[in-house]
C-alpha cells in the first residue's frame, strides 16, 4: 500500500515542477543572474539527479546511468557524492541542451516507475519520500528564480498572464494573546519531516501578543515615507552596512515610476496594491520596520505555539530566532546527513509558508532558513508586542 501510494505521489511532484516551467521559452531556462538562483534548466535535472544518485543506483543492480558527466554537473552540495561544478557556473552550463534535461528525466521517470512496481523496503521508501520533499523544495525555488531571472530583464517580461502572487490581503486583524507557560515544539506524530524539526522539547515562554496579520505594503510604504531606510537607529549594525554597500530603498521587485509604486510579478509590471501583503524583504529590513513600530520579530517557538490559531501560508515569516538544532540533534551518516545540519551557522529562520510552496508541503513545525540579507522568496513580516 505504501509504495502505491508513494508511486502516485511521486508522478503528481515530477509533474508539478515541469508545469512550473510550461510558460517558459527556452532561453529562459538557462540564466543565472547572480549566484543565489539557479537556472530552471538545472533544477529540473538536479532534482532529477538525486533520485538517480541515492535511489535507483543503490535499489538497482547494473542501473544504466542516463550521462556519467551529470553527477558533476547536478550535485548541488553534497560533498559524499563527488567533486561538482561551482554554483556561480550554473548559468555557464548551456549544454546539455533543455532538450536533453526533459529526456533525462523521462529516463529516470520510467526507471523510478519501474522500480516502484515492485514491493520496496521502508528504508527505499522513506528515502524516496525525501526525494519528493526535496523536489517540492526546488519547485518553490523554481518559483522565486524564475521571477527573478525575468523581474531583471528590463522589459519586464509576462511569466503567465494572471499571475499575479503578490495581491492576497489579510483575512484576520487584531492580536492574539499568548499566556506564559510551558509549552512543547517539534514535530511528533506520524507524517514526513526534515530532521530539523525533531527533537520535540518543552519551552518556557512569557506572555506575549502577536499581530493575526502581516504587515502590507501600505504600512511598508509609511515607514519609507518615515526616512526609515534612512535612519540608522532602526538598522543592526549588519544590516546598516547592507542598506550603504547596495543603496537599498525599497523592497525587492518595486520601482518608482511617475512618482508611483509599482513591482515586478510574474504577471508583468503592475501598481503596488496598498491592501496587499509585503513581500520579498531581508531579515534586516524586517528587523528595522519591527523597531520603527517599536515591536519585535516573533521567535520560532513563539511563531509555533500561536500558529494554531494564526492565519498563515501567504509568506514565509522571518523569526528573530537563529537556525541552530534542537536537543538532540544528530546528523545521518553520509550524503542524506548533509541535507539540513551543515547550514546551522549564520542563518536565521522563518516559519509559515508562502503563495510559491507546493502544495501538501507546509507544517507548522517546518524550519525554513536564509541568510539575513536574502529577500528573493516570498517572505514577509508579523509582529509582536
Amino acid at each position: 500500500m505504501r509504495t502505491t501510494s508513494i508511486r502516485e505521489a511521486y508522478n503528481s511532484v515530477r509533474k508539478y515542477s515541469e508545469h512550473i516551467c510550461e510558460p517558459l521559452e527556452t532561453e529562459d531556462y538557462v540564466p543565472q543572474p547572480v549566484p543565489f538562483v539557479s537556472p530552471p534548466k538545472w533544477h529540473l535535472a538536479h532534482s532529477t539527479w538525486f533520485f538517480e544518485t541515492f535511489i535507483l543506483k543503490s535499489a538497482i543492480e547494473n542501473h544504466q546511468v542516463f550521462d556519467p558527466d551529470f553527477n558533476y554537473l547536478f550535485n548541488s552540495y553534497y560533498n559524499n557524492v563527488g567533486e561538482r561544478t561551482l554554483r556561480t557556473d550554473r548559468g555557464n552550463v548551456t549544454r546539455p541542451t533543455t532538450k536533453a534535461v526533459y529526456a533525462y528525466r523521462q529516463h529516470v521517470d520510467a526507471c523510478m516507475n519501474d522500480l516502484l512496481e515492485n514491493e520496496l523496503d521502508d528504508a527505499t521508501l522513506t528515502l524516496i519520500e525525501l526525494g519528493l520533499h526535496h523536489e517540492q523544495q526546488h519547485q518553490e525555488l523554481l518559483v522565486t528564480d524564475i521571477k527573478y531571472i525575468l523581474g531583471h530583464n528590463p522589459l519586464f517580461p509576462v511569466y503567465k498572464a494572471g499571475h499575479n502572487l503578490v495581491d492576497a490581503t489579510n483575512r484576520e486583524t487584531g492580536w492574539l494573546q499568548i499566556q506564559e507557560g510551558v509549552y512543547d515544539i517539534g514535530f511528533a506524530g506520524d507524517g514526513f519531516c526534515f530532521d530539523n524539526e525533531l527533537g520535540r522539547h518543552k519551552v518556557y515562554l512569557h506572555n506575549f501578543e502577536i499581530s493575526k496579520s502581516l504587515v502590507t505594503n501600505e504600512e511598508y510604504i509609511g515607514f519609507m515615507n518615515s526616512a526609515g531606510y534612512e535612519d540608522f537607529n532602526l538598522w543592526l549594525d549588519e544590516g546598516w552596512s547592507w542598506v550603504n554597500a547596495n543603496a537599498v530603498q525599497s523592497p525587492m521587485y518595486w520601482h518608482k515610476i511617475n512618482g508611483e509604486w509599482h513591482y515586478y510579478t510574474l504577471a508583468g509590471l503592475q501598481k503596488v496594491n496598498p491592501k496587499a501583503i509585503l513581500s520579498h524583504v531581508n531579515f534586516f529590513e524586517a528587523s528595522a520596520f519591527a523597531q520603527w513600530k517599536g515591536m519585535r520579530l516573533p521567535t520560532e517557538t513563539e511563531w509555533e505555539i500561536a500558529s494554531v490559531n494564526l492565519d498563515w501560508g501567504q509568506r514565509w515569516e522571518w523569526t528573530n530566532s537563529a537556525y541552530l538544532p534542537y536537543p538532540g540533534f544528530s546528523k545521518a551518516e553520509g550524503a542524506v546527513g548533509e541535507y539540513n545540519g551543515k547550514f546551522m551557522i549564520n542563518q536565521m529562520v522563518l516559519r509559515g509558508a508562502s503563495v510559491a510552496t507546493s502544495p501538501e508541503h507546509s507544517r507548522r513545525t517546518y524550519r525554513n532558513f536564509f541568510h539575513t540579507h536574502e529577500r528573493w522568496q516570498y517572505t514577509g513580516i508579523r509582529l509582536v508586542k
